[in-house]
């Protein structure tokens, strides 16, 4: 029964904040911050935010931004949430870097099938 509020307050939260960091980076051309996930431990007092940046090479930077401003973040969204939660938890940021894992993957599979022609998944029947 914990895991299902756990997955409703995370679900929250995600939405909230892309929300949030879908108005501040309307401010500022050329970078697009999704929220990739939430993970809110069982106690609900901390949240761990993943973030996807567009262009990932501003990533870093963009991610240092984002806990500089934590606090202020953190503000917004009790704002937001003040009717469905208590207490809002500590916001803690991370980069999401799956995309760019996927697609270094893939390259290095096109790379493998063009050295190799028809050793690839296909059946040689």
């Amino acid at each position: 029964m914990e895991a299902t509020r756990q997955a409703k307050i995370s679900r929250l939260i995600q939405k909230e904040l892309s929300e949030i960091f879908r108005q501040q980076t309307a401010k500022t051309r050329g970078v697009i911050v999704s929220v990739s996930s939430v993970a809110v431990s069982p106690d609900l007092s901390i949240a761990k935010a993943y973030l996807s940046v567009f262009p990932s090479d501003k990533g870093a930077e963009v991610i240092e931004s984002i806990r500089a401003s934590a606090k202020t973040v953190r503000y917004e969204l009790a704002q937001r949430v003040r009717f469905q939660l208590r207490k809002t938890p500590e916001l803690s940021f991370y980069l999401d870097d799956t995309l760019d894992y996927m697609e270094n993957i893939d390259n290095i599979l096109k790379a493998d099938a063009e050295k190799h022609p028809g050793t690839g998944g296909e059946s040689a029947e």
